[in-house]
């Protein structure tokens, strides 16, 4: 038997000695064992607290992988389908017809008329005049129309409108040859040659543009195209011109630097198109005055250069259609410095007057190949006699 603590005895005494009798001291010793093992939970449970609390678990936490996509690939750049060039002028007809040219309504006006004076033929003359059409040609379709008119005596509208009609088209030389040479060429040695189009003209004209918008008509014609920024003074038409080729999948070759040799650019742009087997290089050249001798100079040394790789097949002159009498001063000398094959008629959406195109075709017997009839990219259009008078005329 195990011996009592002595605390347990005299708890013993104490019990006895008041009255409790045996059971009293058992009832005592089973609630004193019964609170030691309270109190031994109690501190048991404190130290596990404690010990939670002063060493906190100190596994490193499972790393999660963020998921690791394989990297998209680049989308490819949506060309643009330019619109194709047959029936274009037809397509902007309209817009030909808004641009207020005296060679339509007006002049039908007064030849419609039950007799005609001539305050009314003095009327049709001023209108060509101011119309850009030139002395010469005005006189060659009033004599034209007096002699027709009192000849035939028509007087019906419809049939005034035939009249006029058959006359402007002849002033318009439909014989003249009109057409782009883009075809390449194939040299004696077997060495592809291609079809050079250089683009000149002043500042203001609209010859960057055009140089885009003709890249557009020849690549909805099945032709392979390079671009030449040989337009070096002007850093924005070289970022321009990219921006153009980009849209319809053609490389421009330009200079990394402002103000680098124009003769240089365009000589790489036709060695390119040269090597890579390319259909036409297009090269746009700075524009500059026909009065100021160092600028026409430099557009010489461009023609001189590039035809050591290929001779231009076109020297196409850009003209502002609404400057008149001076875009024809302008004609005059680069045809003499560069040899114009053919003339784009820009702006003849607006105010143009029109006239200037039998003026031009008249003085240099250069043809007008290509107009601009407004601001969209495939507002350039071949140019077609019988269609740009039915344009006029409305």
């Amino acid at each position: 038997m195990n011996e009592l603590p002595w605390i347990e005895i005299i708890s013993a005494v104490v019990v006895l000695a008041g009255g409790g009798g045996l059971a009293g001291v058992l009832v005592a010793r089973r609630r004193k064992r019964t609170e030691d093992q309270g109190d031994a939970s109690s501190a048991a449970g404190t130290t596990t607290a404690s010990s939670a609390t002063a060493e906190p678990d100190t596994a490193e936490p499972a790393t999660v992988e963020p998921a690791t996509a394989e990297p998209a690939a680049p989308a490819a750049p949506v060309l643009e389908r330019p619109a194709p060039t047959a029936g274009r002028l037809v397509r902007l007809r309209d817009r030909l017809a808004r641009s207020g040219s005296p060679l339509g309504a007006r002049l039908l006006s007064v030849l419609s008329r039950d007799s005609l004076t001539e305050d009314d033929w003095d009327e049709i003359e001023e209108e060509l005049l101011l119309a850009d059409v030139g002395a010469g040609p005005t006189t060659e379709l009033l004599d034209a129309l007096r002699t027709k008119v009192r000849v035939l005596g028509v007087r019906e509208p419809a049939a005034v409108r035939d009249l006029l009609r058959a006359e402007l088209v002849t002033l318009l030389q439909p014989e003249l040859d009109r057409t782009l040479r883009t075809e390449p060429r194939t040299a004696e040695d077997g060495t592809h040659l291609p079809a050079v189009t250089l683009v000149v003209g002043v500042n203001g004209t609209g010859k960057t543009t055009t140089v885009g918008k003709l890249a557009r008509v020849l690549v909805a014609d099945g032709r392979s195209v390079v671009l030449g920024a040989a337009d070096t003074f002007r850093a924005a038409a070289a970022d321009q011109l990219t921006t153009w080729g980009n849209r319809v999948g053609v490389e421009t070759v330009r200079s990394d630097r402002e103000g680098a040799d124009p003769a240089s650019v365009a000589f790489e742009a036709v060695a390119r198109g040269r090597d890579e087997k390319t259909d036409v290089v297009l090269v746009d050249t700075a524009g500059r005055l026909q009065n100021k001798a160092g600028l026409m100079d430099e557009l010489g040394k461009i023609v001189r250069v590039s035809s050591k790789v290929a001779a231009p097949s076109e020297v196409l002159l850009v003209l502002d259609a609404t400057t008149g009498q001076n875009g024809l001063s302008q004609a005059r000398v680069f045809a003499e410095v560069a040899g114009v094959t053919g003339i784009v008629l820009t702006k003849l959406d607006g105010t143009a007057k029109g006239g200037i195109v039998v003026q031009v075709q008249r003085e240099l017997g250069v043809p007008v190949k290509l107009i601009g009839l407004g601001e969209g990219p495939d507002d350039l259009a071949p140019f077609d006699v019988e269609e740009f008078v039915d344009g006029i005329l409305g």
